[in-house]
């Protein structure tokens, strides 16, 4: 009987120790399915929001948030958020249920306090989404984009000085720095919180990642053949204040010294002075005043070696255009020239598209741009042929490159500051050339009549400014202890 009793003892024992170690798992998987729930809700906030820096993105900032939400650059101070309360929540609250307590642990105590915020709401609690979507979103409650300084990072950055400076911080392609050399560093944080009262926040360091464009060597690149002489420029006859300056000058219009060639070619042959270039320039003054460059007025010069091989040839250059096009910030529609400039001025308008924020636009075709009085910033890429009216103007990059045509004849005062290249890539069917070298690309600024306009101003800060963006890098990414 005492052995009996012994036994069952030691059953109980067991048993009890198995329900125990049973409960035990229970927890530990539960607790485990909480933490990899709420990690991956609050790595769902920073995807949505790094997927909305992007312009080309449907629901980009740029389209579905105030103009104001992210300036560029993007000063310290500048916070932004992206709200996404529940079903029971009210998006005024969100910030007051889930206050943000990391901003002030990197910018210093009561800095949130006074920084300048800006809301908008997540996609998943807007239209269509909000109201076609029988499932919940991930469950985020906010996304902060903001600058990083060196003292908010807590990180000496190249050039390293041995200080920590509050500065916004710029990435060059190897460094931090903070000499505005290269793309803005940005920072996204998520916080995510659980019905169980889960909490995670996790953060990204990203910074824009520029798509790799032809060179600008010139105020006005005319690519070519490099077998035969096949560009061709014809310059207002009579128009005295028509420049094509090879003078970099600032993003004000101030001159900044450098200087570049006035108008690039691929050939001697077109460089010559009796070639379809210099012979399309009327002599006189204009000739010998208003193309200044690297040399004396005109300055035409070979600029065939800046270009990378990869991109001498239609097929290598067609490239680089269609990557453009599949990043463009806004395609123009082509139905009619007064459809395209109704656009372009939308895009004003609504402040899309301003000196603070330029756009890569495309016009799959030809742009006529008669009657057309603004001033456009970004990169304008046409395809096919550009009916340029002298009242408008573009800062920023010119790409004509497809059919490589420009033409313009009427009076007007505008300009172009940044640079411009034409090249012919494609026949006046649509069809790639074959072979390896470029076509017949041109520029007719007199067509029968003396063109208005005061010409092409190269400007080195235009042309950075401009650079469109392929996608966001992470440089970095951490969870951040609660």
């Amino acid at each position: 009987m005492l052995i009996s009793i012994f036994i069952l003892l030691l059953i109980s024992v067991v048993a009890i120790a198995l329900i125990v170690a049973s409960g035990t798992e229970s927890s530990l998987a539960g607790n485990y399915r909480s933490a990899t729930g709420v990690y991956y809700a609050a790595l769902a906030g920073l995807e949505e929001a790094r997927g909305r820096l992007l312009p080309k993105n449907a629901n980009s900032f740029k389209n579905t948030a105030p103009v104001s939400f992210l300036p560029s650059p993007m000063p310290i101070g500048y916070v932004s958020y992206v709200l996404n309360p529940g079903p029971t929540e009210a998006s005024g609250n969100i910030l007051t249920t889930y206050p943000d307590t990391e901003y002030d642990s990197e910018f210093g105590p009561g800095k949130l306090a006074t920084a300048t915020l800006n809301t908008t709401l997540s996609m998943w609690d807007s239209n269509p989404l909000k109201t076609s979507l029988n499932l919940p979103g991930p469950l985020y409650k906010w996304v902060r984009i903001n600058a990083v300084s060196e003292l908010s990072l807590k990180l000496d950055t190249y050039p390293y000085e041995g200080t920590k400076d509050p500065t916004p911080l710029y990435y060059d392609g190897a460094h931090l720095n903070d000499t505005n050399s290269g793309s803005q560093v940005l920072e996204i944080t998520s916080l995510a919180v659980l019905p169980n009262g889960s909490q995670k926040i996790v953060q990204y360091i990203v910074t824009p990642v520029p798509i790799t464009l032809p060179p600008f060597p010139a105020a006005l690149t005319l690519a070519g053949s490099v077998v035969s002489s096949v560009v061709s420029y014809t310059a207002p006859a009579t128009n005295n204040g028509f420049w094509v300056k090879g003078i970099d000058q600032d993003c004000s219009g101030s001159a900044t010294g450098p200087k570049v060639p006035s108008i690039g070619v691929f050939t001697s042959a077109d460089a010559d002075p009796t070639g379809p270039v210099l012979s399309g320039i009327p002599n006189g003054s204009i000739k010998n005043n208003n193309y200044p460059g690297v040399g004396g007025s005109p300055d035409v010069e070979v600029i065939y070696t800046s270009f990378p091989p990869s991109m001498r040839s239609p097929s290598g250059l067609d490239s680089v255009i269609q990557t453009i096009i599949q990043n463009a910030d806004a395609t123009v529609p082509t139905t009619s020239g007064s459809a395209e400039r109704t656009f372009l001025s939308n895009l004003l308008s609504s402040g899309a598209m301003s000196a603070s924020s330029p756009l890569t636009v495309v016009v799959n075709g030809d742009l006529d741009l008669t009657g057309w009085s603004n001033t456009g910033y970004g990169l304008l890429l046409v395809t096919g042929t550009l009916n340029y009216d002298p009242d408008a103007s573009w800062v920023g990059i010119v790409m004509v490159v497809g059919q490589g045509q420009v033409i313009g004849s009427k009076s007007g005062s505008g300009e172009f500051d940044g640079a411009i290249l034409v090249a012919r890539t494609r026949d006046n069917s649509g069809v790639l050339l074959a072979g390896s070298n470029l076509g017949s690309s041109s520029v007719n600024f007199n067509n029968g009549s003396s063109m208005g306009g005061t010409g092409v101003r190269y400007s080195n800060c235009w042309i950075q400014k401009s650079q469109p963006t392929a996608s966001y890098k992470i440089l970095s990414f951490h969870e951040i202890s609660q």
